[in-house]
């Protein structure tokens, strides 16, 4: 299966596609689009304004991989559902982590 991630010798680019206003704050799978791009799909409380959709996505990755909010960018898709995270890190660690989220 595609994975949504790259690993780097320092961090990880994760590929994320987001519901802002998704009732609660969640991570729920992979899905692949129609050019065959795979995307973690995650959901937030926050509503899409002022950022505030993608502070709440940072929180959750945080959360969910157990690092620091600062390890966790977006290094595209600012203001886009489809966006690449920057997780900074041990990349086998954070895949370790994320593979373990998605089997749960």
């Amino acid at each position: 299966m595609n994975r949504p991630w790259a690993a780097f010798t320092d961090h990880i680019s994760l590929a994320v596609r987001l519901t802002p206003n998704g009732g609660r704050d969640a991570i729920y799978g992979i899905e692949v689009d129609a050019e065959g791009k795979s995307h973690l799909k995650a959901r937030v409380a926050a509503v899409p304004e002022k950022g505030k959709a993608n502070k709440a996505l940072i929180a959750l990755m945080a959360k969910s991989l157990a690092v620091a909010k600062s390890s966790v960018s977006i290094a595209s898709g600012d203001t886009s559902r489809k966006k690449i995270l920057r997780i900074d890190g041990d990349p086998e660690d954070l895949i370790r982590k994320l593979s373990a989220l998605l089997e749960s």
